[in-house]
């Protein structure tokens, strides 16, 4: 582990206009997270959950404190510089997953090494991979119309993984999906971070924040508190054993 958080937020505070009076999202948040950390971000609407998570993905500023990420001051960064963090540093999963309808998934995933600038031969290839990681080798060219919900939800995670980021920001993952299908998903999140990926996870669902290895509950724009989960649902299975009860492919 590095001698430094890989995520360092310091008395951080975001305040929003709103008609004529302030709504204050983030009170003074003092928050580090190290690499390869599996961690759930809970609390009731409008406690700043998802304003945190927002700026951790460079997506939002904020409007006092520092943030720090991988060392680097992220006030300093230039546009071009934030806008790479978050097609390279950052991958995003959404409750409503964010795909375009009208491409395949192999085009959706290709999306972020568009952007990076990599040669169209060597990027079909890595988001071929990418889409067999997930179980969905065999999905490459169908469009997101024709896949169940749990298929889709897998296209967006592996178009988040594609650039090999250094954080996963799920937010909601499962809100769109039934138990089964989103077990399925918080299996697929938990063998990223057994393979050391950086997981973030926003969720109100108790059940689902149980994956996590770390707990932090927010409340009015404050950590109302930060635990270590002391023996969540999947820690006691193997590598192994997880990746066998996954859909084929997934190898992540």
């Amino acid at each position: 582990m590095s001698d430094h958080a890989l995520i360092e937020l310091r008395g951080v505070t975001k305040v929003y206009p709103m008609g004529d009076q302030i709504v204050r999202a983030l009170a003074g948040v003092d928050l580090d997270i190290n690499a390869n950390e599996y961690v759930a971000i809970m609390g009731p609407s409008g406690s700043g959950k998802s304003t945190m998570m927002n700026i951790i993905g460079c997506l939002d500023t904020p409007t006092g404190g520092t943030y720090r990420l991988n060392d680097q001051l992220v006030s300093e960064l230039t546009d071009n510089e934030l806008a790479r963090i978050r097609n390279k540093e950052v991958g995003f999963v959404f409750q409503t997953f964010n795909l375009l309808p009208r491409v395949t998934c192999l085009q959706n995933v290709e999306l972020p090494l568009i952007y990076s600038g990599m040669r169209r031969s060597e990027r079909k290839e890595v988001a071929r991979a990418a889409l067999e990681s997930v179980g969905l080798g065999d999905r490459v060219g169908h469009k997101p119309n024709e896949l169940s919900g749990g298929q889709r939800q897998r296209v967006a995670v592996a178009r988040a993984l594609v650039g090999n980021p250094s954080i996963l920001l799920a937010d909601e993952p499962t809100g769109n999906l039934d138990t089964k299908t989103g077990h399925e998903i918080m299996q697929l999140l938990e063998i990223l971070y057994r393979n050391g990926n950086t997981i973030l996870l926003v969720t109100h669902e108790e059940d689902i924040a149980q994956h996590a290895r770390r707990i932090i509950r927010l409340r009015d724009g404050l950590i109302e508190s930060d635990l270590r989960v002391e023996d969540p649902e999947l820690a006691g299975k193997d590598l192994a054993a997880l990746q066998a009860g996954a859909p084929e492919g997934t190898v992540a």
